[in-house]
């Protein structure tokens, strides 16, 4: 199977075609940055225990951007086995918070959790992105951005959690900046696509340096 890359410019549409494209991922939100950005491209969800692997690069003292690059480099490689003729683009996100490492909630319980510990805090979003050609690491990329939560009430966030429900489970920081999420913050630096998931500027940047987006 080949896949078109596409960027559609008023109604013209300028198409290169190579080897197909894979996103090593289940988020929605990725998906979506890819799409928008008109790159076409087929879904691959990778089967890896992140929490595990987490947990066992934290035992050894790894930094949090070394955790997040090597939790994609998983990803990528679980898919790019399977398919080594093509293009495999995988990301991790982790949150960082005086030295402790936060991945996404459990449950309800523990978002809230992780909403109390962050509030009134800064904490930094580190995003990798990894990607595989010819089933090799090509190219990887930790995208970094700076958050501070405000200091909101215990009735803001109940109404909060209220709202958003268990959709936030999917959430590294238990938020959407991009939505409702938006209303915890005082303060936020950074790349907006890194903080949504993908260093996607980056990511187009190196797609177009093979051929698969046009220049």
């Amino acid at each position: 199977m080949r896949t078109r890359y596409a960027l559609i410019y008023g109604n013209r549409q300028n198409c290169i075609t190579v080897s197909n494209l894979i996103l090593a991922s289940g988020s929605a939100i990725r998906a979506k940055m890819l799409r928008d950005a008109g790159v076409d491209f087929s879904v691959d969800i990778p089967r890896v225990d992140e929490e595990t692997i987490l947990r066992s690069l934290e035992s050894e003292g790894a930094k949090p951007s070394d955790i997040a690059d090597t939790l994609a480099e998983y990803k990528a490689r679980r898919i790019a086995d399977k398919n080594p003729s093509s293009i495999v683009i995988a990301a991790d996100q982790i949150l960082a918070l005086n030295g402790q490492i936060y991945s996404k909630p459990k449950d309800m319980a523990q978002a809230r959790e992780h909403l109390q510990a962050l509030k009134g805090q800064g904490h930094q979003l580190l995003s990798a992105v990894v990607v595989y050609e010819d089933a090799k690491p090509v190219w990887r990329h930790v995208g970094r951005a700076q958050l501070a939560m405000r200091d909101f009430s215990d009735a803001f966030l109940d109404d909060y959690l209220a709202k958003t429900g268990p959709d936030i489970l999917h959430c590294v920081g238990c938020y959407k900046l991009e939505s409702d999420g938006v209303n915890l913050f005082s303060r936020v630096q950074g790349d907006y696509f890194t903080i949504l998931g993908l260093p996607l500027l980056e990511l187009l940047a190196f797609l177009r340096t093979r051929g698969a987006l046009p220049t």
